[in-house]
Order: structure tokens, then C-alpha cells, then sequence
């Protein structure tokens, strides 16, 4: 229907791009929201206090995970359109409610509500299956690609620079409104960004799945989140593809307990061992981490794969993660500039490990005639497990180790999250050395 259009691709790539910010533009303010509403909630406990923080990032990627299989089953039944336009609808509300939050149970509510909508973006990825041939789909799922890099970029920054801003930037934001609700404007931002999207949506998106091509018979929702579980499991039996798609679980469980615990670090005091850092100051660390991972997979990481080989890059991406993560509470206040060191790493590594791994899978699967589909999937489903339970365990073993002394002190949680990059790359190697993974391409495109 719109194979020729390039308006359906504009308006996906700003669907995926705001469904990121939304994600990730909580982060700077996220760890300082958190631990203020616990306050006023009557958390007084450190350890109790900042375990919530690792809770409300993992309660959106939960509900990512419980509604990406239905809203994509929903949209085989009544079409891309209209699910594209529920998830928007979310954005612009629950973006919102979550900066005017007054309790844990208010900002829990709203964050679990966002990440329903935002189980949107596997439907985007179907509608350019309906409206792409097979030569334009790499491409335009390539387009996807960056906008989630440039939403991880751009959200952060955005976070940081607008959070507080009665005393950040002042002049008319410098009322009673803006210092009981000083996060509120990045959200309303958000939400801004998210309705323009949604008007774009609504004038200018068409359907790309004719009524004629849809699924009467498509699986009920229940049984389309049953279907999640069934392919997770399905993969377990399966040599190689199993292995790959665990070391991307553990990748990316290692990657999301970085995500409340920097924070938590950066925002400690440095007589307590942190940085001292402000939201702005927090901002400016992910933008640098969204735009090296910009930088590795826009344009580095076609040359490099010319050079070496897939599986060599995936390990060292592995590694050099690990330690970034790993040396993040090393890093001395004196020296606070050093934590772009470790991001970079972070950074390096993410960009690295990513598009090696999913390009081994891709390949792998279709060697062994394995269903494409079912595989990839599968790992949706374990990066989405991943992205619940690190922060959760990285929150948990923060709480247990924040006030602790000696050996158990807030680095335990770093040590963890490169303990699990190390088994993810044994694991990599045990593969290259017992398969013949080694022999696979070279080449991402």
C-alpha cells in the first residue's frame, strides 16, 4: 500500500526515537526522584530507599515484556495503525503523570503504564515488513537502529539540562509549582514530543496492513504472551543458538545494573566515596555514552568487521563493557573527569557486542534452517527478562552494601556486574573454541 512512501518511515523512525527518550531521559533524575518520594513516603532507610530506584526502572521494561507479544498479536488482528497510536496516546499521558508523581506507588503506576505503550516498537518493526521489499528492510530496520542511538543520546541530555529548573535555569520557572515538581519539565517535554509525534501519526500514517491480509484467526492475547514463554524455551535445546542468546542475557543483565547503580555512585557525596554529580552533570555522562555508541554503530563497526572477525569483536565488546562497568566506583572525586573513561568503554564495548552478536545469531539460525523468527524472539524475550532482573539485583545488593565496610561496600554490585560479564565471555570463548562459529561471516553491513 505504501511501498514508495517515505512518510510511514519518518513517522516510525520518530515513533521509535520518542519511545526511547521516554525510556531513557528519566535516567539523570530518575535515582533523585526516587529517593524523594521515598522521603516523603517515611523511607528513611538508605539501603530500603535505593532499592526502589532499581525497582522503578525495572517495573517499565516488565511491562515492555508483558505487552510487546500482545499489542503485536492485536495489531495481526485490527492493524499496525491503530497500536502505533495507542502507544503514543500512553507516551503523551503517562510521561506526564510520572513528573507530577507525589508517591512510589504514583511514579510506579505511571512508569508500568509508559512501558505497556512503549510495547509498540515491535509493531513498527512489522509495519516496515508490510510496506518494505526485501532489499529496503535491512536498511530501514537500520533507521530504527539509530533512532533508538540518537534517543539514548538526546534523552539523557534532555533530562539532565531541564530537571530542577528552578534553580537551573531560573527566571520564570523560579515558583513554588517548579520547586515542588523539579522534574516535571523534562517529562512535559516528553510528553510534548510524544503528542507531535501522535498528530504526525494520526494526519499523515497510514495503515500498512490491509484488511484483507489480517489475522482472524491470530492467537488470543493470553495465548500471545504464552507464545513468548514457549519460544524462550523452545531455544534452550538448541546448540550454539542457545549459547549466543544466553551470553546476550547476560550482556545486557550486566549492562541494565549500571543503569540505577551509576547514579547511585555519581549522586554520593565524595566524603562517602562518590562524585557529587547533579542531574546536569549525570546528563552529560549518558549523552557521551549515547554518542560514542552513535559513533561505533553509524560508522565504525562496518570497517572493523572488514578487518577482524565477528566472533573476536562480540568477545572484546564483552570484555571492555565489563570493565568500564566494573571500574565505575574506582573512579576518584579528585579525578571525576575519569568517569568518561569508564563510559567510554561502556560505551565501546555495548557498540561493539551488539550488532557482532545479533549478526551471529542471524547467521547461525539460517545456517542450521532454524525459524527466524522463533530465534529472535527468543532473545527479545531474554533481553527483556535482562533488562528486568539487573536492575533489580544491582538495587537489591546496593540496599544490602551502601552502608556496609570492608569487602561488602557499594563497589559489591559493580564486582557483580563484571563477574557476569567474565562468565558471558567464557562462555564466548568455550563457543569459538568447540563450534564452528569461527568460520561464520565477517561483515556487518
Amino acid at each position: 500500500m505504501v511501498k514508495n512512501s517515505r512518510s510511514p518511515m519518518g513517522i516510525l523512525f520518530l515513533v521509535v526515537f520518542v519511545d526511547m527518550i521516554g525510556f531513557t531521559i528519566v535516567i539523570p533524575f530518575l535515582t533523585y526522584f526516587v529517593q524523594d518520594l521515598a522521603a516523603s513516603d517515611g523511607i528513611i532507610n538508605t539501603g530500603k530507599r535505593d532499592l526502589w530506584v532499581g525497582i522503578i526502572i525495572s517495573i517499565y521494561s516488565f511491562a515492555q515484556f508483558l505487552f510487546t507479544p500482545i499489542l503485536g498479536s492485536l495489531s495481526d488482528r485490527i492493524g499496525r495503525r491503530p497500536i502505533l497510536l495507542f502507544g503514543l496516546v500512553m507516551n503523551t499521558i503517562f510521561f506526564t503523570v510520572f513528573g507530577l508523581s507525589s508517591t512510589l506507588a504514583m511514579a510506579f503506576i505511571a512508569r508500568f503504564l509508559a512501558g505497556a505503550g512503549n510495547g509498540n516498537i515491535a509493531v513498527a518493526r512489522a509495519y516496515i515488513g508490510d510496506i518494505s521489499d526485501p532489499s529496503m528492510v535491512a536498511k530501514r530496520m537500520g533507521a530504527l537502529g539509530a533512532a533508538f542511538g540518537l534517543g539514548f543520546m538526546i534523552g539523557p541530555f534532555v533530562g539532565g539540562l531541564l530537571s530542577n529548573p528552578a534553580s537551573g535555569i531560573g527566571g520564570p520557572f523560579e515558583t513554588e509549582f517548579w520547586v515542588k515538581y523539579p522534574y516535571l519539565l523534562p517529562c512535559l517535554i516528553s510528553s510534548l514530543l510524544s503528542s507531535i509525534s501522535l498528530i504526525l501519526a494520526i494526519t499523515k500514517l497510514p495503515e500498512s496492513l490491509p484488511k484483507e491480509n489480517r489475522n482472524t484467526n491470530a492467537n488470543s492475547l493470553l495465548n500471545s504472551l504464552r507464545g513468548t514463554f514457549t519460544n524462550i524455551a523452545k531455544v534452550v535445546k538448541i546448540p550454539v543458538i542457545s549459547t549466543l542468546i544466553f551470553t546476550n542475557f547476560l550482556f545486557l543483565m550486566g549492562f541494565s545494573m549500571m543503569h540505577g547503580t551509576f547514579i547511585l555512585f555519581t549522586a554520593m557525596s565524595p566524603e562517602a566515596g562518590g562524585l557529587g554529580f547533579d542531574t546536569m552533570q549525570n546528563g552529560w555522562v549518558f549523552a557521551f555514552i549515547g554518542l560514542m555508541g552513535v559513533i561505533i554503530q553509524g560508522g565504525l563497526i562496518g570497517k572493523l568487521t572488514d578487518r577482524f572477525e565477528m566472533n573476536k569483536l562480540m568477545i572484546l565488546g564483552t570484555i571492555t563493557c565489563g570493565l568500564g562497568i566494573a571500574s565505575i566506583p574506582y573512579v576518584p572525586s579528585e579525578m571525576s573527569w575519569l568517569i568518561l573513561l569508564s563510559s567510554a568503554f561502556i560505551s565501546i564495548g555495548h557498540g561493539l557486542f551488539s550488532p557482532t552478536q545479533s549478526s551471529l545469531l542471524t547467521f547461525e539460525s539460517s545456517k542450521k534452517g532454524h525459524e527466524l523468527g522463533v530465534v529472535m524472539g527468543a532473545q527479545e524475550g531474554y533481553g527483556a527478562l535482562a533488562r528486568i532482573f539487573g536492575p533489580l539485583l544491582a538495587g537489591y545488593l546496593w540496599s544490602l552494601t551502601v552502608e556496609g565496610s570492608g569487602f561488602w561496600t557499594y563497589h559489591t554490585c559493580f564486582r557483580v556486574a563484571g563477574l557476569v560479564f567474565i562468565v558471558a565471555a567464557l562462555l564466548q570463548l568455550n563457543l569459538i573454541k568447540n563450534s564452528e562459529l569461527s568460520k561464520t561471516i565477517t561483515r556487518v553491513e
